[in-house]
């Protein structure tokens, strides 16, 4: 299995506009982060993406992906969806609406926001195209096949609304939660690589601080935990270099390989 980060940034991304601060100037690239985004490539060939955020298209082409076989939501916040139109170059490909799996609350805002795609009664006119998806709702804890791989959402809640994290085999994916309960944390045991949302060093209404997504990593045990939905405040080399063994700053274009 194969896990790209394509987005590692905050809902403002990394440099924010006009912002004067080192990290944002840093010539570092992998202190510039877009909005968060991943994709799944399973042994068997299946391409999972994970959210679509406004950069996707420049994510994608910078990844070298040319195929993905479903979209899974997180949740429906503009920093993880409002790329979604660029999903119309794989349903235009396929010939076919490209099948969106979420939280059922998620999938509706969705379905206003974006009618134009999920609407079968909306056509495009002869010589043009529209992107075409089909939402299918997913229940907490309910492990689905989705292109062939088993897929288990977990909800988790960020501030007054839940979002889902994913576990894909041996691979467990969560971004914009306020808290990891120990039940949850059970569940999470056993995965070898975990990631987590991680915005500043002190509390924050709606996500985990780096501090918390720390003892969360510690306790689930993972191999290696990568923190993501990072802020501009912190250089990347410097956050590497703080966090515990096996704990790391994700990046956007990152590829982690899981046997």
């Amino acid at each position: 299995m194969k896990l790209t980060f394509l987005g590692t940034g905050t809902s403002f991304g990394v440099p924010q506009v006009g912002c004067g601060c080192e990290v944002c100037h840093s010539p570092d690239p992998r202190d510039k982060r877009t909005r968060v985004g991943a994709i799944v490539e399973t042994d068997s060939g299946a391409r999972l993406l994970i959210d679509t955020p406004p950069e996707l298209r420049l994510q994608l082409i910078a990844a070298g992906i040319d195929r993905v076989d479903a979209v899974l939501f997180t949740h429906d916040h503009a920093d993880h969806t409002h790329g979604l139109d660029d999903v119309r170059v794989f349903s235009m490909r396929r010939d076919a609406p490209l099948e969106m799996y979420g939280p059922a609350d998620s999938l509706e805002r969705l379905a206003h926001r974006f009618k134009y795609i999920f609407d079968d009664r909306i056509r495009p006119l002869p010589g043009t195209s529209k992107p075409e998806g089909r939402a299918v709702a997913l229940r907490d804890r309910e492990t689905t096949q989705i292109a062939g791989v088993d897929v288990t959402p977990i909800a988790v809640p960020h501030g007054s609304v839940v979002v889902f994290g994913y576990v894909i085999g041996p691979l467990a994916y969560i971004t914009d939660a306020k808290a990891i309960s120990d039940e949850i944390i059970e569940v999470l045991r056993g995965a070898e690589v975990l990631v987590l949302n991680a915005l500043f060093r002190t509390g924050h209404p709606t996500h985990l601080s780096i501090p918390e997504a720390v003892r969360v990593a510690q306790a689930v045990g993972a191999e290696r935990t990568y923190l993501t939905h990072l802020t501009h405040d912190n250089f990347h080399a410097d956050l590497e270099a703080e966090l515990p063994r096996g704990i790391m700053p994700a990046f956007d274009g990152l590829t982690v390989r899981i046997d």
